[in-house]
């Protein structure tokens, strides 16, 4: 089976379907979803064997440095979702589609997330909304494209939400996500990711969805979790979300490699003979006289 379009990474057929992780949830096994946007960031991922690689248009917040998800466009998350494919071979790709990249119709919405798989190269796609969204991913998936449902905190919709606020709370808010996470689920929908829930809520949800969920700030409950690999890995700036554990602190290391390597250089000693190649002949004293006319 050939490469799709634009990617040099592992044939589809190597890789986890939606079929796989569906059946593992079913299993019992907890999924382990993290976002990467480049080639070495998979690797990571792959050799850490994550199930799966979410492209999250996060990547307009940890890579672009913006404040919302909103700017991030489709070519945009094409490039890194190729990025991705290049740099892993057994992880299930998902390409986030950003903010209008399926809300203006479902004819554009069909084209971008082909896209994603055509050309990217993913597995499946993701996209925020619930009951509003539903016949999209019906009509996704009878097109032949998996997907997987985010709703809860939806960060493409910061400015109707108010900010980035646990959704969930109290009786009507509850029903409306329990509603929205079953109508994903109903349409087609092979996983459900529920961030920025109440606990309770979440473990809800889970116990009584036929398909996994997967949780970011949304209680153990779940069927897997998935966090920011820059979060995880501590290279983000400031105190993290609630939700977030730092598995490490990959930022304080990089900030006192990289001034070990300033100071280096500054001094002199960085770098030695160690790290020169030479060539024993030295043309370069004969390029220099015939330059300048000295010996």
């Amino acid at each position: 089976m050939s490469n799709p379009k634009g990617s040099k990474g592992a044939s589809p057929a190597t890789r986890l379907t939606a079929s796989h992780l569906v059946a593992r949830a079913a299993a019992g096994e907890k999924l382990v979803m993290v976002t990467a946007y480049d080639a070495t960031f998979a690797r990571i991922a792959e050799a850490a064997e994550v199930d799966a690689i979410l492209v999250g248009d996060s990547l307009g917040m940890v890579i672009q440095g913006h404040d919302t998800t909103l700017p991030v466009t489709v070519d945009e998350v094409l490039y890194h979702t190729k990025a991705v494919v290049r740099g892993s071979t057994r992880a299930h790709v998902v390409a986030d589609m950003p903010f209008m990249s399926y809300q203006a119709s479902e004819d554009d919405a069909v084209r971008n997330a082909g896209r994603m798989l055509a050309e990217g190269g993913a597995q499946s796609v993701k996209l925020e909304g619930g009951r509003t969204v539903a016949p999209l991913v019906d009509r996704l998936v009878r097109t032949g494209i998996p997907v997987m449902g985010h709703v809860g905190l939806t960060p493409q919709s910061v400015n109707t939400l108010g900010g980035f606020r646990v959704q969930g709370r109290g009786v009507e808010a509850a029903r409306s996500v329990f509603e929205d996470a079953n109508a994903l689920a109903e349409a087609g929908a092979f996983a459900v990711v529920l961030e920025g829930v109440p606990r309770e809520l979440a473990a809800r949800i889970s116990r009584t969805l036929p398909v996994p969920t997967i949780g970011i700030g949304a209680g153990p409950e779940c069927g897997g979790q998935v966090l920011v690999g820059y979060d995880l890995l501590g290279l983000t700036k400031g105190d993290p979300p609630k939700f977030v554990k730092r598995f490490a602190d990959l930022r304080n290391t990089a900030v006192e490699a990289t001034r070990a390597f300033a100071e280096e250089v500054r001094t002199g000693a960085f770098p030695t003979d160690r790290h020169a190649y030479h060539d024993p002949q030295d043309p370069g004293a004969a390029v220099e006289q015939a330059r300048y006319g000295t010996a």
